[in-house]
């Protein structure tokens, strides 16, 4: 037990003596003070395994040592050496101030001996215990941090679904999820919900896998009867969403639902107006379509970064929420940021 550290607090220097002799016969590396300040001072600021105090001493006495040492270390055990024995308010007074165990004087070489041998096995068995609950921890956590890595994974895949169909350029859900996450973060909301909606937001046309190929793919504008059936992939997302356990499935069914509502009331499918539109939707709807604006799609080219922004100001109250075009233009340098950011390669 070389290796193990023991600190004896003593003013009585033929006690410290004893104790460091006793230490000594059981291997113990022993360190002694008969100024007990100086023992608290060590004890605060060092790596201890055992202590030993004497309860009567002048300055402090051991009670009050126990007590100022118990405020920042509830583990290293302690034994109180006492020659009042028989003081039971003593020894409850020290119990409640933190002490262990007691040795009585005369001291004895084999009660030292066995009284120390289970405080220090108390101890090594704690240590052990907490060193494993760290280590699960870490590895809970490492598990963790793999289950939500492949969770991602999974949304990125599934969320290039309905691309992978609608001749949407490779980098929109990109773009429209880095959109949505800057809008909510500046609109105020949580780190949890920004975190959602990014990886939610490339759900908002996942309907479309619904929708036919005729109508889908058109090269031109649809007529009334076709854009009836277009106006269908909202629901259709919903449906497809709706029942899904995941946080980030359930906001994707929020946003596929609402992302072609309009402020005004005017959008579909349930012509909801203002705040009645969840805030994700309203968040989308601006990303969405400044995206598709700014991108090329088979019935039109690609607008100018300044004529989809002259858009969304123009339509600010009628298609999009007012607040959240304002912040959209408070932060135009991070948009534009984005924008060139994801890019299609040539």
């Amino acid at each position: 037990m070389k290796d193990i550290l023991a600190v004896s607090i003593d003013d009585n220097e033929q006690n410290i003596m004893l104790i460091e002799t006793f230490a000594k016969h059981i291997n113990l590396n022993i360190k002694s003070f008969l100024d007990p300040k100086e023992g608290l001072d060590y004890i605060q600021n060092n790596e201890v395994d055992i202590l030993y105090i004497d309860y009567m001493m002048p300055k402090l006495n051991g009670l009050e040592i126990i007590k100022e040492y118990r405020k920042n270390n509830e583990d290293t055990p302690i034994i109180m050496v006492t020659a009042v024995s028989d003081n039971i308010e003593l020894k409850i007074n020290a119990f409640e101030a933190g002490a262990n165990d007691f040795l009585c004087k005369p001291l004895d070489l084999i009660e030292f001996r066995l009284r120390t041998k289970n405080l220090l096995d108390l101890r090594f068995a704690k240590l052990k215990l907490k060193n494993r609950a760290l280590e699960l921890e870490k590895e809970v956590k490492k598990a963790t941090n793999d289950l939500i890595e492949r969770e991602h994974e999974s949304l990125e895949v599934l969320g290039k679904i309905a691309e992978w169909k609608d001749p949407e350029t490779a980098q929109h859900i990109s773009r429209v999820a880095c959109y949505s996450k800057l809008l909510a973060e500046q609109y105020g909301m949580d780190e949890e919900f920004q975190e959602l909606i990014f990886y939610a937001s490339p759900f908002h046309d996942i309907g479309k896998v619904g929708i036919p190929d005729n109508v889908l793919l058109k090269a031109g504008v649809l007529n009334d009867e076709e854009f009836t059936v277009m106006k269908k992939h909202p629901l259709i997302g919903y449906e497809i969403l709706k029942d899904c356990k995941s946080k980030f499935l359930k906001m994707g069914a929020e946003i596929s639902l609402s992302h072609h509502e309009r402020y005004n009331g005017r959008g579909y499918p349930n012509k909801l107006s203002g705040e009645n539109i969840p805030i994700s939707g309203r968040i989308v709807a601006i990303a969405d379509v400044f995206d598709a604006l700014t991108s090329i799609r088979p019935y039109k080219g690609a607008w100018s970064f300044e004529n989809a922004v002259d858009l969304l100001i123009d339509e600010k109250g009628n298609h999009f929420d007012p607040k959240l075009i304002d912040i959209f233009l408070e932060n135009i340098d991070f948009i534009k940021e984005i924008y060139l950011k994801f890019q299609e390669k040539k």
